[in-house]
């Protein structure tokens, strides 16, 4: 693939990216430089107002000297040749060999990438953007007399990347869309809303909602204005996988981004090659999944997109790494080192993380709750890197009864234990698989897009 779908002044810079390379490696051990350009649409339409706001644009370039211990790096706004040149020698400038590690360029390789989509929003105006969020708000709007707001969020997130060293020149172009919508009604305890979100590496086509699932958003808020609060203690549980994936990035997400490793902040550097949880638990995280909202073909430090299998049948196999903690560590890499833009700072970050498919039936898992809570939807996590506890708030669940989901409701939901210990309680994993997308901050900052997921699991943990 021709790599025309990049601006012409990335194309004409990317030429020049081996020349800087070597300027920068006659004195460091390893050199590498980075293009990246990103824009964006966000579009909110509300009963009484509504928002487009362009996302303000980024457009820069990294380049990156290895002395044989510390990365050292500097950020240059925009693709002007001198510049970068002048940025690539003042940082030789100041090297000095202080170390013996040796960083692998990796093979010869080569390549462009493009998303694929049907219906690319650059296809489409502005205006007809907002049209299409008026008409998805009317939509709902109409379904009952007691909603009193409709909010429509719409957001779109172009990156463009070319990433050179001695032996690599990858170029890519990721389209990320996102729609979500918001429904508040209300009843005899107040106000109460639920949402629904469409999210993806794609096209528009990604982001149609059905009727059923547009009905379903507006019978959650009209059931959660009745909504109980539950008993503390601990059930059997059923996670939706929106609950699943939630678990799972605040369990083995942020607890495995190995610079935490090399900063003694996470418990799971004691584990590696342990058993943490049941033998059916397996966890991925995967930027090659198809249209998931965090896929690409390769990371911000040059690394091709592949799968890494954290935990394998419930032993912690390893974490995910960027090119400094991978070094540092003497780990294999993973093509996780991911930035916010052209002006931070490589961290390890996750891109879709996930629990793997299971064998059992969703129909055969709720079977076996004689009584127990379905938590169907979630609303935040936190986790304790070193502590290794998680809490994951649910937006409602509903009571089982005899293999039977009752209309008793329960809001809001908390999980919290030891991720040990709720991972060993999973008795059954599902045969389905979705995924929820948005964005996570490292602390907060550092904002990526990821996304998170799984099947339905059966489980126990304590909730309140």
């Amino acid at each position: 693939m021709s790599d025309q779908y990049l601006p012409q002044p990335m194309v004409k810079l990317r030429q020049q990216l081996g020349d800087i390379v070597a300027v920068i490696e006659a004195k460091a051990s390893y050199g590498a430089a980075l293009l990246s350009a990103t824009q964006g649409l966000g579009i909110v339409v509300e009963d009484r107002e509504e928002r487009v706001m362009e996302q303000e644009p980024t457009a820069g370039t990294v380049v990156t000297a290895f002395d044989g211990t510390t990365l050292h790096e500097a950020a240059v706004g925009g693709f002007d040749l001198a510049n970068i040149s002048e940025g690539a020698r003042k940082l030789v400038s100041k090297l000095k060999a202080t170390g013996q590690h040796r960083i692998d360029p990796g093979p010869e390789r080569q390549g462009n990438w493009q998303t694929a989509m049907r219906q690319s929003p650059a296809d489409l105006t502005t205006e007809e953007k907002l049209d299409r969020c008026h008409e998805l708000h009317h939509r709902i709007r109409r379904l009952d007399e007691r909603i009193v707001n409709v909010r429509i969020g719409y957001s779109e997130r172009g990156e463009l990347t070319v990433f050179r060293n001695r032996t690599t020149d990858l170029g890519q172009r990721v389209q990320r869309l996102r729609i979500g919508v918001a429904v508040f009604v209300s009843g005899p305890n107040g106000v109460r809303y639920d949402y629904l979100s469409k999210n993806a590496t794609g096209g528009w086509e990604e982001l149609i909602f059905t009727d059923d699932e547009l009905q379903s958003v507006v019978d959650n808020a009209i059931a959660l204005t009745h909504a109980e609060r539950i008993e503390p203690g601990e059930y059997t549980i059923i996670t939706s996988p929106g609950v699943t994936g939630t678990i799972c990035h605040e369990s083995f997400g942020h607890g495995v981004e190995t610079d935490m490793f090399l900063k003694e902040r996470a418990r799971a550097a004691h584990f590696v090659d342990q058993v943490v949880g049941s033998p059916l638990v397996n966890i991925y995280d995967d930027p090659t999944v198809p249209a998931a909202y965090s896929s690409y073909f390769f990371d911000d430090e040059g690394m091709l997109a592949k799968p890494t299998h954290i935990v394998e049948n419930g032993i912690f196999r390893r974490g995910i790494t960027d090119l400094y903690s991978a070094t540092a560590l003497g780990i294999p890499r993973s093509a996780n080192g991911r930035r916010q833009d052209f002006s931070r700072k490589a961290y390890a970050r996750m891109s879709n993380t996930f629990f793997v498919s299971g064998t059992t039936a969703v129909a055969d898992m709720f079977a076996q709750v004689e009584h127990g809570v379905y938590l169907e939807k979630w609303s935040s996590g936190m986790e304790d890197p070193q502590g290794w506890g998680i809490q994951v708030t649910c937006h409602f669940g509903h009571e089982i009864r005899n293999g039977k989901v009752t209309d008793r409701m329960f809001a809001p939901i908390g999980i919290s234990g030891y991720v040990p210990d709720v991972l060993q309680s999973i008795r059954a994993v599902g045969d389905d698989l979705q995924f929820d997308g948005g964005i996570c901050g490292k602390g907060h900052k550092e904002w990526v897009t990821n996304a998170s997921g799984g099947p339905h699991l059966l489980l126990k943990a304590r909730l309140g």
